[in-house]
């Protein structure tokens, strides 16, 4: 008879990543939405640990960098370094890995299709980070990272321009005034959406969204200058 449930994801999602863990208990707490417990007087969400693998994930990318960048400055590495360690590229990666189909979510909240949200895809692949690093030390941390990141690393050959540093740039070659104005705040306090206009005189705002006001100004700032053909 087949497996159902998450220990069964879970046994497909240890195959995924090549790492079986010795505390099952640590990666059912790294997969578990806050969605899943509210209410309830046991278990815990994976917010401490998503607190915890932001910083493994931080380590592990800037040793790389300066590894791999020997010749490069701070203001060289930053932007990769930010470029590698943003919500999207966490998200990217947990897709890679497939890890919201290991989600555990509450049943509206899965409904709502919270297996494929970027900010719970960024935020559980962080976790799952801290929970590697806690059964099985750096290295299986790294091992995830190196996996998952593929191709991400190699991308940054050159150091990428921040989308609001390049609107930035266009917009005072065209002599426009520029700002950017946050019209919406959703989501619970520990998983907030915000809602930005980039505004250039002479053009119509462009939304975009994030995790935090500044992510939302640089996914506002992208969308716009793709939607002038320079992004």
């Amino acid at each position: 008879m087949t497996k159902q449930g998450p220990d069964a994801r879970f046994d497909a999602l240890e195959d995924r990543i090549g790492y079986a863990f010795k505390d099952r208990a640590l990666l059912r707490e790294a997969m578990t939405h806050a969605s899943a417990i509210d209410g309830k007087k046991r278990g815990r969400s994976y917010d401490r640990l998503e607190f915890l693998g932001d910083r493994v994930l931080g380590l592990i990318v800037a040793e790389r960098l300066f590894a791999d960048h020997r010749e490069a400055e701070e203001d060289g590495l930053a932007p990769r370094f930010n470029a590698l360690v943003n919500r999207s590229a966490c998200a990217r990666a947990a897709r890679r890995a497939d890890l919201g189909a290991a989600v555990i979510v509450s049943a509206s909240e899965e409904q709502q299709g919270g297996r494929g949200k970027e900010a719970i895809l960024a935020d559980v692949c962080e976790s799952v980070l801290a929970a590697l690093f806690l059964d099985g030390g750096m290295d299986a941390s790294k091992a995830f990272v190196f996996k998952f990141w593929a191709g991400e690393f190699d991308a940054l050959a050159s150091a990428p321009r921040d989308a609001k540093t390049a609107l930035q740039e266009w917009a005072a070659a065209k002599r426009r005034a520029l700002h950017y104005e946050t019209r919406e705040r959703t989501g619970p306090e520990h998983e907030p959406v915000f809602i930005v206009e980039a505004h250039v005189d002479g053009f119509p705002p462009v939304r975009g969204e994030g995790g935090s006001k500044r992510d939302a100004q640089r996914a506002a700032a992208a969308a716009f200058l793709k939607e002038r053909g320079d992004g």
